[in-house]
């Protein structure tokens, strides 16, 4: 016996609302996991703000000066007499590096030359000062 189907058939389709979800959702994924990608290096410091600060190249090594007056390479405590030494073997092979000093802005003056005098005397140290821009005032 034939059985009679009067009913039409409904046109396939794919339904794209879920599919777009799951990409929305694995994009929001990668874009707060690339969040935490960043490279830190240091300790928290009050950066002195300077009008005229340039923004440039990624440090390869950053020295940091505490408000205590600690002195730490990429967050490692070092003595300041051993402060060139350990700059040289880092640098490497490479006949040139910029070395960043970011300094707290409460710092003895005197303190930050005694840590340039350092880096100055190891060669093909590039010395950079880190600030930051003032604070934008909103009306």
């Amino acid at each position: 016996m034939r059985v009679i189907d009067n009913e039409g058939e409904e046109p396939l389709s794919i339904n794209i609302l879920p599919m777009i979800d799951v990409i929305f959702a694995i994009l929001a994924f990668f874009i707060i996991s690339t969040l935490f990608l960043t490279r830190s290096e240091g300790f928290s410091v009050n950066l002195p703000e300077a009008e005229t600060s340039q923004s440039q190249q990624e440090a390869l090594i950053t020295v940091t000066v505490e408000d205590n007056g600690d002195i730490s390479i990429d967050k490692d405590p070092v003595d300041l007499n051993d402060l060139a030494e350990i700059i040289q073997e880092q640098m490497g092979d490479r006949t040139e590096a910029l070395v960043t000093v970011q300094a707290d802005e409460t710092i003895d003056y005197g303190q930050v030359i005694a840590v340039m005098d350092q880096l100055r005397t190891v060669e093909g140290a590039n010395l950079g000062m880190a600030t930051q821009q003032p604070a934008q005032e909103s009306p």
